[in-house]
């Protein structure tokens, strides 16, 4: 089962926002003891993004924190930096998002505490990296999209260009981190020892423009935007139709012959301009006048249909309502239920994996902030009278 994966492993949590926190979901919908370290009053800065709420919670924290516990250390105090080092030595992975330089400062780098544990498995995650002229730089996932020139492939041919909506750079990188500490895992399975594990959001933005490296590489010139169009291939784009958009995907001949057969326009198939895929490439434009002036008069509905029908790859246009409400996705059963005290219906998305046809069954709600703060360093053996005296001096919450 897959929530047993990572039974027994131990996660310290020091990051916050989106790229971190999604990556450490991930290894608690595994199984993981997640210990999310918060700074004491406010917490993870995603608890204050909001409207939405849900249950009188930021929606986007609740998205990216389940299966966690909280605690609140303040690591600008000489006894918050000692409770991480003291927490390091039953830990198995430490992963934190500060900027380059931070822990070490405060004595909590790899170095410091591989000392206390050396089957410690280390992850830094940053905006630029560890090393390089802007290591010290903060970083978002739509500044990273520019950076990267991801920015620079979206959008139409002659207007501004758009951010992809969904944070993909910050949600990439934490699957990246959550990919290399299981590899890590792995390695001390074998060897004992720890690892430092290392990943960035500019790393994540470029490796997502590996098709167009690859492009620009062969042809020498740089891509342009093409909306929903891709470069290389054609029919492979949205299509108007009477209430909406339908996406068709014509990756090879056999499925544009099929295109058209759906769509009752089997004379294109044999136009000469369209024979092959560099040809419907190279006339693109009178490729998507032809095809959308049939879709363009049916219902999206329709047009799926008749093309499904025909065995052409193909999608409505969906809207998020759509997509909870498809059969499809219902069937996956990837949105789970996870209910909060004051939103008793709430909902998520599940973890994209099964084993043995079964997703983790993990499911404890996002915590509230510092409520595990006692019970975790009452763990490490810090008596009632310390810890009073660390609230008292605002070390803990």
């Amino acid at each position: 089962m897959l929530e047993q994966t990572l039974a027994g492993i131990r996660v310290l949590d020091i990051t916050q926002n989106v790229a971190g926190p999604y990556c450490t979901q991930i290894l608690g919908d595994l199984g993981a003891e997640v210990i999310k370290l918060e700074r004491p009053g406010g917490g993870d800065d995603a608890r204050d993004w909001r409207p939405p709420e849900i249950g009188g919670e930021s929606a986007t924290f609740l998205a990216l924190n389940r299966n966690k516990r909280s605690i609140c250390v303040d690591l600008d105090a000489a006894e918050g930096q000692e409770i991480v080092r003291d927490l390091a030595r039953s830990i198995d992975v430490v992963i934190h998002s500060m900027k380059p330089g931070s822990a070490e400062q405060r004595g909590i780098g790899h170095a410091d505490l591989a000392r206390v544990n050396p089957a410690l498995i280390y992850c830094p995650i940053s905006a630029f990296g560890q090393v390089g002229p802007l290591r010290g730089l903060p970083g978002y996932d739509p500044l990273m999209q520019a950076f990267t020139g991801i920015m620079s492939t979206t959008g139409r041919d002659g207007e501004d260009p758009v951010r992809v909506a969904v944070s993909l750079i910050d949600m990439g990188t934490g699957v990246w981190a959550a990919l290399g500490i299981l590899a890590a895992l792995t390695q001390r399975a074998k060897t004992g020892r720890g690892t430092l594990v290392e990943t960035s959001l500019m790393e994540t933005g470029v490796c997502w423009m590996t098709i167009f490296v690859a492009t620009y590489g062969a042809t020498g010139k740089l891509p342009r935007k093409m909306g929903s169009a891709m470069s290389i291939t054609a029919p492979y784009e949205l299509f108007r139709t009477a209430d909406g958009h339908v996406f068709v995907a014509a990756g090879n001949d056999r499925l544009f012959a099929r295109v058209c057969q759906g769509l009752g326009i089997g004379g294109l198939a044999s136009d000469p301009r369209f024979a092959t895929n560099p040809l419907r490439v190279k006339h693109r434009d009178a490729l998507h006048e032809a095809i959308e002036a049939v879709t363009s008069r049916h219902p999206a509905g329709v047009v799926v249909e008749k093309l499904r029908r025909a065995g052409a790859p193909c999608s409505q246009l969906n809207s998020v309502a759509d997509v909870l409400d498809h059969e499809q996705v219902k069937a996956a059963g990837i949105i789970a239920d996870l209910p909060l005290h004051d939103a008793p219906g709430h909902r998520v998305v599940a973890l994209p994996l099964k084993a043995d046809g079964r997703r983790s069954a993990r499911m404890e709600p996002p915590p509230v902030l510092g409520s595990d703060t006692d019970p975790v360093l009452s763990g490490l053996g810090y008596a009632p009278e310390r810890l009073a005296a660390l609230r008292r001096a605002g070390t803990i919450a």
